[in-house]
């Protein structure tokens, strides 16, 4: 997530109606600003649509919820979200703290050597962070003519699971 808006804002939606309510504040609001629509407005329309793309299905939602409540939307160091959770605080990485000691070390150095992808929608995060929220995403973005500089890192953060296409790539 990046200096977006919230996908509920964006939509016009509260974070626990149903699925149905999502779907609808979306047509209604596609109606409205589709360039075809009332009050045609591309970057407007663009915005919804990333948002309803976010929260279309329950897996996806589930997924979006998750990161709302842990990373904080926004430029800048991820802030933890949650019970417990005091302002300010950084989000921390379960291995490391896990780990402890020079385990815990290796692991969080590991993950500051990780490149940070710099487009889309995990812009800004780095692939080690992402590989263990979505890793599905990297095995796509490693077959994608954009991802293809990211391939070998992408490769080591998912252990080598990345497909036969992406091993080709390297």
């Amino acid at each position: 997530m990046t200096s977006e808006r919230d996908a509920y804002a964006v939509l016009d939606v509260d974070p626990g109606a149903a699925g149905w309510a999502v779907r609808a504040a979306y047509r209604a609001l596609a109606r409205r600003y589709h360039p075809d629509g009332f009050e045609p407005d591309v970057r407007r329309m663009t915005e919804i649509n990333r948002a309803y793309d976010q929260l279309r299905t329950e897996d996806r939602r589930r997924a979006y919820d998750r990161c709302r409540r842990l990373v904080a939307v926004g430029p800048g160091p991820a802030v933890a979200r949650g019970p417990g959770a005091r302002p300010g605080q950084a989000f921390a990485a379960e291995a490391p703290v896990a780990l402890g000691g020079l385990a815990g070390r290796i692991a969080q150095a590991e993950r500051d050597a990780s490149p940070v992808i710099d487009f889309g929608q995990y812009a800004g995060w780095r692939i080690s962070d992402v590989a263990r929220l979505d890793p599905n995403y990297l095995r796509w973005l490693s077959r994608h003519s954009a991802g293809v500089r990211y391939a070998a890192a992408i490769a080591q953060a998912l252990g080598g699971n990345v497909g036969r296409r992406a091993a080709m790539v390297r």
